[in-house]
């Protein structure tokens, strides 16, 4: 039955790749409500801060759990519960070394896109920053 939900899921991300390629390369392109639940569990996924935060100290590397609670700041049982959440959404990955858990980030585009949301934020908040010292000059 595992086998079986990992081939559905596999053909799932293939679907969700190729309707992904098609929508960068001609956002004409109307997606199927299908892709659209599945691009919205995608950022349902991230739009938890606690695993924004985990995400972001991985940036670094690999991490084990006990350096990430230290890092982020929760407890073992909140930051486990979060990163499974994650590698379930195979946004991160997992090994065990002897009782040890160590994650990283086993989808690179959470990096491209962390940093795409960055820099429009910061845009942003640089137009908004301008307009208001424009605005106290006068």
């Amino acid at each position: 039955m595992f086998i079986d939900f990992i081939c559905v899921y596999t053909h799932i991300l293939e679907q969700m790749s190729s309707y992904c390629s098609i929508f960068r390369m001609a956002k004409q392109v109307t997606l199927t409500p299908e892709a659209i639940e599945l691009i919205s569990r995608r950022f349902a996924v991230l739009a938890e801060p606690m695993r924004l935060r985990l995400i972001h100290a991985l940036f670094e590397g690999e991490k084990n759990v006990n350096a990430l609670v230290d890092e982020v700041g929760g407890t073992q049982a909140n930051v486990s519960r979060h990163l499974q959440s994650l590698t379930l959404a195979h946004i991160l990955s997992r090994r065990k070394k002897g009782l040890q858990v160590f994650y990283t980030i086993a989808d690179p585009g959470i990096i491209k896109l962390c940093e795409i949301v960055c820099g429009s934020l910061q845009e942003q908040f640089s137009k908004h920053a301008g307009a208001l010292s424009s605005t106290t000059k006068r």
